[in-house]
């Protein structure tokens, strides 16, 4: 039997804005990008989390439970430590300004993560050469994760030389698609412009947007 799965959309910190709003409120081929992070999340794992500091978080995905994180202030890791301590369950975590995560990549992260503790594709993108906002994290990270955050490291992948990894690797992740794609973060008004242009054609065989 699978072990229970929390898909966790993270818009931690401050909910850095975009444009007046805050960026995973965008929208992308007409489909906000927090929408479209919450249906791969949603299709994958047994229920869903947002992580999001801001107050109007509720309004975002009103079927949704929210949650804030527990260490404020300290970035990625705090997120991921309020997800697996909120979910109380293994999750799999989604930054929530991704619109184009593919929901057969998700299924492959909650398959690997049977035998793992962390589960990260590669990319050539991420200058950790993974993507560890894009992953799965099982229960057993909590306390290797507080005692990075105890010592003051913050860095995202700082405890994974404490738990059990298992990377995808790069060659496996395009045969899901180009990784720069996959794994693109819209941040910028020049990356939302790139990003309808990639989605004229990658949603051109998907229906729900």
């Amino acid at each position: 039997m699978i072990a229970p799965c929390t898909g966790v959309i993270l818009a931690g910190g401050q909910a850095s804005r975009y444009g007046g709003r805050p960026k995973g409120l965008e929208r992308v081929h007409g489909a906000r990008v927090i929408d479209r992070v919450a249906a791969v999340l949603g299709a994958e794992t047994d229920s869903l989390l947002l992580i999001a500091n801001d107050p109007g978080a509720a309004e975002w995905l009103p079927n949704v439970r929210v949650e804030s994180d527990l260490r404020p202030g300290i970035g990625s890791l705090g997120g991921i430590h309020a997800a697996l301590v909120h979910a109380g369950t293994a999750v799999i975590v989604v930054a929530w300004d991704m619109p184009f995560v593919p929901q057969a990549l998700i299924a492959e992260l909650r398959a690997r993560g049977e035998d793992a503790d962390v589960v990260a594709p590669e990319s050539g993108a991420s200058r950790r050469g993974l993507e560890p906002l894009c992953a799965f994290y099982s229960q057993s990270c909590v306390a290797p994760i507080e005692r990075s955050l105890d010592a003051d490291d913050r860095r995202v992948i700082g405890f994974f030389d404490r738990v059990r990894v298992a990377r995808v690797p790069a060659e496996e992740v395009r045969r899901f698609g180009d990784p720069e794609r996959l794994f693109m973060n819209v941040n910028t008004p020049g990356e939302l412009a790139l990003a309808e242009q990639y989605a004229s054609t990658a949603d051109r065989d998907d229906h729900r947007y």
